[in-house]
């Protein structure tokens, strides 16, 4: 992994991550200009991992060329950001593993096990999913405070 432009240290960017935010994805369509997205993420082991619905333009976009950026950004008044570009691997597996994976990213955005688990089981959350694991190749870590 390359920091092409970094005003934080490692362990500043890491501890920026372990909050709940939300992250843009941007996918290269076809033609047009790249789509970005809202989505949650999870941030492990210098990986980024996302869930995707299987029907989505950002899982077409990821299938034909995985190639991904994904923005981090602090709220008001945190002027931080962390941007990573990389490629994407798409994983439709219901493993342990991946549906481990699925668990920690969902619980990241909720208070309680009960309220995860009410959410994955809701009919907002059905359908199709892929897990989406970015490994990154290059970082750009701001700190505009």
């Amino acid at each position: 992994m390359t920091y092409q432009y970094s005003d934080m240290k490692q362990a500043e960017i890491e501890e920026f991550l372990r909050l709940p935010r939300f992250a843009i994805v941007g996918t290269n369509p076809v033609n047009g200009p790249p789509q970005l997205t809202p989505v949650w993420y999870l941030y492990e082991g210098g990986q980024i991992y996302i869930s995707i619905m299987v029907k989505s333009a950002k899982y077409r976009n990821l299938r034909r060329d995985p190639r991904i950026s994904v923005c981090i950004a602090g709220n008001n008044p945190d002027a931080r950001a962390v941007i990573f570009y990389g490629t994407a691997e798409l994983t439709l597996d219901e493993s342990a593993q991946v549906d481990e994976i699925e668990w920690r990213l969902v619980r990241r955005y909720f208070d309680s096990d009960e309220e995860t688990q009410e959410f994955m089981d809701s009919p907002d959350y059905e359908g199709e999913s892929a897990r989406v694991t970015v490994t990154p190749e290059k970082v750009i870590a701001q700190d505009f405070n």
